[in-house]
């Protein structure tokens, strides 16, 4: 019988975010303080072949979907040939990347063909707020980018992170901006992961977000789930035009009994849970050739998965520093 991750309590792990970058050439607000974070030295980030060998071991163990993050991932050098390299090597892969889009116009020839899931990050239209919250970013760039992958066709999802005071007033250009483009909008809850920036006054709970959205509309929500890989979000579709919006309560009402993630972070480390303060070497063992201590370690942390995420906050960290 083939070995598969499967915690203490019993949740099935068919699903790892794998960080290939700590870098962004983004500051967001929520993501990193201004001045940035202190990189990870080059010689600690994984090698895209020490990448390779981890995702084979993570599909030995039944994981069926990878998500490579960031940082910003097209910010690595010979990230539109990794990908291709992946196709090539685990071709019945679920592959998804996360991206801000800002240069993705760069590389759409490159990947399009390669039948990846693209999750775009895009918390505001306004080119104002775009620069205040990225602190450096250009929207114009993020735009051509979604307009040209649209414009192939190509299913994306754009995430939105709610915060009081500063987008909640774009919620409907936003649905129309996702449904223009042909894609799923997902209205995120700001997470306390980071202390310094996050506080009480700017959360907005999923229920209060659902109330804005589809407070008008004729509007029927989907079942949560279809496949075994399927993230947190509860999906609504409006019954006239088609669209489907999602809410991820990640705060007010946590998923955690159902999560079935793992995270690694650019330097290797491996999170069971996205608030855990430490995490699991795997770079050391890949690096020193010894696969079957690689898959231990993995198979360790999974079964110690801890039950929720309220146990483990610890608010120290940068999502730019844990991969997105």
């Amino acid at each position: 019988m083939a070995l598969e991750l499967v915690d203490k309590l019993g949740r099935r792990l068919t699903y790892v975010r794998i960080s290939v970058t700590d870098r962004c050439n983004f500051r967001c607000r929520y993501c990193m303080p201004a001045q940035g974070v202190e990189w990870i030295p080059h010689d600690r980030i994984m090698r895209y072949e020490e990448i390779e060998l981890l995702v084979g071991i993570l599909t030995e163990l039944g994981v069926k979907k990878i998500r490579l993050t960031g940082g910003e991932p097209f910010v690595r050098k010979g990230i539109p040939q990794f990908l291709r390299t992946l196709r090539r090597l685990f071709p019945e892969l679920e592959l998804a990347v996360t991206t801000n889009a800002s240069l993705l116009a760069n590389y759409i020839d490159n990947i399009k063909d390669l039948n990846i899931n693209l999750n775009i990050s895009l918390d505001t239209l306004d080119p104002d707020k775009f620069k205040d919250i990225t602190r450096v970013g250009n929207l114009d760039d993020v735009l051509k980018g979604i307009s040209m992958w649209s414009g192939l066709g190509l299913p994306f999802k754009i995430n939105t992170v709610l915060i009081k005071g500063f987008n909640e007033d774009e919620i409907r250009p936003l649905a129309e901006f996702a449904r223009k483009m042909g894609g799923v909008l997902r209205f995120i809850e700001f997470m306390p992961l980071d202390r310094s920036v996050w506080s009480q006054d700017s959360f907005i709970p999923a229920s209060s977000i659902e109330d804005l959205i589809f407070s008008s509309g004729d509007w029927k929500e989907l079942e949560n789930k279809t496949t075994d890989t399927d993230g947190p979000a509860r999906y609504f579709v409006d019954l006239k035009t088609g669209q489907k919006i999602g809410v991820i309560a990640a705060v007010s009402h946590h998923f955690c009994e159902t999560c079935n993630r793992l995270r690694i972070t650019a330097s290797g480390e491996l999170k069971n849970c996205l608030f855990a303060s430490g995490g699991v070497d795997l770079l050391s063992p890949l690096r020193a050739g010894d696969l079957d201590e690689v898959k231990h370690r993995i198979l360790l942390a999974s079964w110690d998965k801890p039950e929720n995420w309220k146990k483990q906050i610890s608010g120290d960290r940068h999502m730019s520093q844990i991969g997105g």
